[in-house]
């Protein structure tokens, strides 16, 4: 079995089964693929054009990592596509997550005209843009502010293969092939499978977040640039129609938590409910909201409590009170 590296530079912003190959890796390979950040480095060029502000120890770091803007279509910055030879429709691509490593900052950002769960609510409140930037350099967790510390557990944010439909498609959707699906319990450790759609697969990743919670309440995680270690494998018609996966964790870790409810006939009203209330309680701790709405993306899981009750469900948001540091 060999080993290869792919390097930024075989960067693609849509799904298209007509890109050409990056890359052609044999059954039982593994491949570190270079990736970039959501924002295809354009929050650093923010940074280097004086628009966005960072701390002093973090803006030397940030700055050195500014990049000339992606050309094409908008989407996020994949590396790839990686043709597995012997892959063909029917089968499944059986995906070893063997390392995920983060650069030395990420970003979390949220706007009143985003894609986030409660920007349309929260634009009505006064929300403003804003960028909060993080100091990744210590590898097991990143300090949001004194007093406050999430724990990091990398994941690629976008892992699929392309759609027998001829393209191009946008990235974000997440797709039965897999794409943007943003599984944070996808770290190293875990196995992922996708149903195969075309000759080789093309499979790709990218948009790598040093932490989310389950929702991703705010449109980001912590997105960060980074490598990812892979070992790929050809199951012959496996006969899945959609990813699964196995992994090592179902989620974050807290020795206790605060939850907040939603209950609504609309999941996704109930969801907003739940949200809100928790932004509440971050507020009650010097928050602002901006900051608020930012961290609970980071760190805030969405869970779907109940559907028995139908015609309404409830969501609840938990938040892990360990992130809270005394002294």
């Amino acid at each position: 079995m060999t080993h290869h590296h792919l390097r930024p530079d075989a960067l693609h912003t849509v799904w298209d089964n007509a890109l050409p190959p990056a890359l052609t890796v044999t059954s039982g390979d593994t491949v570190t693929l270079d990736t970039l950040d959501a924002s295809g480095g354009g929050v650093a060029r923010r940074v280097a054009s004086g628009e966005l502000g960072a701390p002093d120890d973090l803006r030397a770091l940030i700055l050195a990592d500014a990049r000339a803007p992606l050309s094409g279509p908008r989407g996020h910055p994949l590396t790839g596509p990686l043709f597995v030879q012997g892959a063909q429709p029917g089968d499944a691509l059986r995906i070893e997550v063997l390392d995920v490593r983060t650069a030395t900052w990420g970003w979390t950002g949220c706007r009143p005209d985003g894609i986030g769960l409660l920007d349309a609510a929260l634009a009505a409140e006064g929300l403003r843009p804003h960028t909060h930037l993080w100091d990744l350099r210590a590898g097991t967790h990143a300090d949001f502010r004194p007093g406050i510390r999430v724990p990091l557990a990398p994941f690629p944010g976008v892992i699929g293969v392309a759609p027998a439909a001829p393209g191009p498609h946008p990235t974000a959707p997440p797709r039965h092939v897999g794409g943007n699906m943003d599984v944070r319990q996808l770290v190293a450790g875990s196995t992922l499978w996708l149903p195969v759609e075309v000759p080789g697969a093309l499979l790709s990743a990218g948009d790598l977040h040093a932490a989310q919670g389950d929702g991703e309440v705010s449109g980001t995680g912590i997105e960060t640039d980074g490598q990812l270690t892979l070992r790929v494998h050809v199951e012959p018609q496996a006969g899945i129609t959609t990813p699964e996966f196995t992994t090592p964790t179902g989620g974050g870790q807290s020795r206790q938590w605060h939850a907040t409810t939603g209950h609504h006939p609309d999941l996704m009203t109930a969801a907003r409910i739940a949200l809100r209330a928790v932004l509440r309680r971050l507020e009650s701790r010097g928050l602002s909201l901006e900051d608020a709405y930012v961290l609970a993306s980071a760190c805030v899981d969405l869970k779907i409590s109940q559907i028995v009750d139908a015609p309404t469900y409830t969501v609840s948001a938990f938040l892990p009170l360990d992130i809270f540091r005394e002294g």
